[in-house]
């Protein structure tokens, strides 16, 4: 299945535009249980990074990934990753529940973290990863792909922060997800996933933070249900949220895996940036009905109605700050704070969603 249309293999690639000189940031890849550990590494990479090892358990999951990336050699353990002092950072995407225990390992080797999303699933976890932050002086940094590898929504954060629509004062984000086949068990296993609203709505959540400037936020109300998978009954399909940020700004996020086959893409991800003076409409990945092309801008304001296709004219810069971040102890790429606050406000929608009970 094509990365077009399988969202778990998703791996966007970009123009090469190095912020750092071969060799001077050299990183690692583990725990490849996720296929977004494949966009994690070509966005290092193309800012300059030098991926030198890889290690997983299961020899398929490293093949594969030696395809990719030819150059990586193959770790025999973690440790040997940990134990190499040239490692700056290392990249992993394990299964959702052990990304956090795996992150403070890193940390307390001396290595900064960057974990897929969701970053962790119980808030006990959070609440160790800050400690061995607080300990270390490390960083634990997440691949919220939905805002940091999408041009429309990296051309969004620029529009916001110029005050281009004024003062946000919500944000409503839809982030439908293609299920297809082919998902590991640990997928459809509460424990091992978190819910859906920890999981993929973790995404929402941190563009909240980022497009209104609220620094925290309380959870309104919060629903989850499982509709169309009965033969999986720990799984999660749909979930929504409604918060209301500490500036006053609201939210509403509506996550679910009923993409329906006919569409061209995994998911037909959707944000509508409200602002006093203007809004912003986000089309991340198809233009429905229309182009079968994403990072469509519509934007509204007081000059008139403008569509803006900003595809290959944005890149990633988040990688190339995230680099420069880790060399010089700096914050320009998202702050620790921003991090974990983004991961909270998902692990506490999650435990307050109510669950809808679904007559088969």
């Amino acid at each position: 299945m094509s990365q077009k249309s399988d969202g778990m293999n998703y791996a966007p690639q970009g123009k090469p535009s190095p912020v750092v000189k071969p060799g001077e940031f050299i990183f690692a890849a583990t725990h490849l249980d996720h296929g977004h550990i494949y966009g994690q590494c070509n966005g290092l990479t193309e800012a300059g990074g030098q991926l030198k090892w890889v290690y997983d358990a299961d020899p398929k999951k490293v093949e594969a990934f030696t395809s990719k990336f030819s150059q990586v050699k193959v770790a025999r353990s973690l440790d040997e990753i940990l134990n190499d002092p040239d490692i700056k950072l290392v990249a992993a995407a394990a299964i959702p529940n052990l990304r956090g225990p795996l992150g403070c390992r890193v940390m307390e080797a001396g290595k900064d973290y960057f974990t897929d999303k969701t970053p962790f699933t119980e808030l006990d976890q959070l609440d160790q990863a800050k400690a061995v932050v607080a300990r270390t002086g490390r960083k634990y940094t997440v691949y919220f792909s939905e805002r940091l590898h999408v041009e429309s929504a990296m051309y969004a954060t620029e529009l916001v922060r110029q005050g281009a629509i004024g003062r946000v004062i919500q944000v409503i984000g839809l982030g439908p997800h293609r299920l297809g086949t082919g998902r590991p068990d640990w997928f459809f296993k509460k424990k091992q996933f978190g819910g859906i609203l920890c999981d993929i709505g973790s995404h929402q959540f941190e563009q909240f933070l980022t497009f209104t400037g609220a620094t925290d936020a309380t959870v309104a109300h919060a629903a989850v249900a499982n509709y169309g998978n009965p033969e999986h009954p720990e799984f999660e399909d749909f979930g929504e949220a409604n918060l209301i940020g500490d500036n006053g700004a609201t939210n509403y996020v509506r996550v679910d895996w009923f993409t329906p086959k006919g569409l061209s893409t995994w998911g037909d991800g959707r944000m509508t940036i409200l602002g006093t003076n203007g809004y912003i409409e986000l089309r991340k990945y198809v233009d429905v009905g229309r182009e079968k092309t994403g990072d469509h801008v519509y934007l509204v304001d007081e000059k008139g109605e403008r569509h803006i296709n900003v595809a290959g004219q944005v890149g990633f810069r988040f990688f190339g700050e995230l680099i420069l971040d880790c060399l010089n102890h700096t914050e320009k790429s998202m702050t620790q704070r921003h991090v974990f606050k983004a991961a909270e406000l998902c692990l506490r929608a999650q435990a307050a969603a109510r669950k809808i009970n679904i007559s088969f």
